[in-house]
């Protein structure tokens, strides 16, 4: 069962997303459950565990376009579009990041990455299918953790971009 709590408010020994959500004002509700180390996909894990649509449930990638780092912030019913991504930052190529440069930059665990609190600021952009919601989950900093959040306060603190970058 997933444990729930509102925060709005300091929270000690929270994950750096947590944190960083908190200094700016943002409000937010935080999702716990029990992770499976097992899974095969950890936002499909997560819209099950919370027992939401994966319509609102959103997986944190890092891609690299044109040879720098970026973040894509896209439903986990879907898949990343690499030219999508591209064409919305004003690049030319995209691909996957490696894991391994993926966790350095952003202080966080493949399945954890969260949007918020990365050790430092990546351009962004959110799937603009997260404007159909009043509230979006997103991973607050490790598997198993969600930050629920308004899109517009996703897309003002990560100052992302917002375009179609999903696919079926």
């Amino acid at each position: 069962m997933a444990g729930k709590k509102t925060r709005t408010e300091s929270t000690s020994g929270a994950t750096p997303a947590f944190t960083a959500l908190t200094r700016a004002g943002i409000t937010f509700t935080s999702h716990q459950y029990e992770h499976d180390p097992h899974t095969a996909s950890f936002g499909a894990e997560a819209a099950e565990a919370l027992g939401v649509d994966a319509s609102r449930v959103f997986k944190t990638l890092v891609a690299e376009l044109d040879g720098t780092l970026i973040v894509a912030v896209v439903p986990v019913s879907g898949s990343l579009d690499l030219k999508a991504v591209a064409a919305a930052l004003g690049g030319k190529r995209a691909q996957m990041a490696n894991p391994h440069a993926a966790q350095r930059a952003t202080g966080y665990v493949v399945g954890g990455i969260s949007p918020f609190g990365q050790r430092s600021q990546h351009r962004t952009v959110v799937d603009s299918s997260a404007t159909q919601h009043a509230t979006v989950f997103v991973s607050a900093g490790r598997r198993g953790l969600e930050a629920e959040v308004a899109p517009h306060d996703l897309v003002s603190m990560t100052g992302a971009a917002v375009a179609l970058v999903s696919r079926s």
